[in-house]
């Protein structure tokens, strides 16, 4: 919660900053009110999304999308945090949002993680057989995670909503203490 709030005091002072200098520079002293720049960042941001659903923007932002993939450093890690981003997309297919446990070996222990692909032909060839599904393993903290090939019979389908599996993984089962379901 204290990042959070932290993360819009911040968005809040950079807006003001920014958007109320300008406004203060266009506009007499009398006019400008302390929060305006806040208020202009608002608009903007609304602005900026209606406009996403119109076909001239979405075609803009596919041609700057397009050169940015083409730019040698840039693009691998674009392509990365889009993929990332686009796998949580609440438009996503339902097979994006299935949580699974993995038991490793004989131990008894089990990983939680996510399918990512649980269609064989959609596999790498060497590695489509019918009896294996695409499952990442997310670390804790947000350190990264694991892709794995799992063999279907070692998958438990765990009854836990996508955004509970994320929080409850990437905080190392931190944030459930006394938050359980009854």
């Amino acid at each position: 919660m204290v990042l959070t709030a932290y993360l819009l005091y911040w968005l809040a002072v950079s807006a003001e900053s920014f958007l109320g200098g300008l406004i203060h520079y266009v506009l007499p002293d009398e006019l400008y009110w302390p929060g305006m720049g806040v208020v202009a960042g608002l608009v903007v941001l609304f602005v900026i999304g209606t406009l996403m659903h119109g076909y001239l923007f979405r075609r803009l932002f596919a041609k700057l999308e397009s050169f940015i993939l083409h730019l040698p450093v840039i693009k691998p890690v674009y392509r990365m945090i889009r993929d990332f981003f686009d796998y949580f997309k609440p438009s996503k297919g339902q097979e994006f949002d299935q949580v699974v446990a993995i038991e490793m070996a004989e131990t008894g222990m089990k990983v939680i993680g996510f399918v990512t692909e649980d269609i064989s032909a959609n596999l790498p060839q060497g590695y489509n057989d019918d009896d294996s599904i695409l499952v990442y393993l997310p670390l804790s903290y947000m350190n990264g995670g694991y892709t794995v090939l799992v063999p279907r019979k070692s998958v438990t389908v765990v009854d836990m909503s996508m955004e509970e599996a994320m929080r409850f993984t990437l905080t190392a089962g931190v944030t459930s203490k006394g938050h359980n379901k009854s």
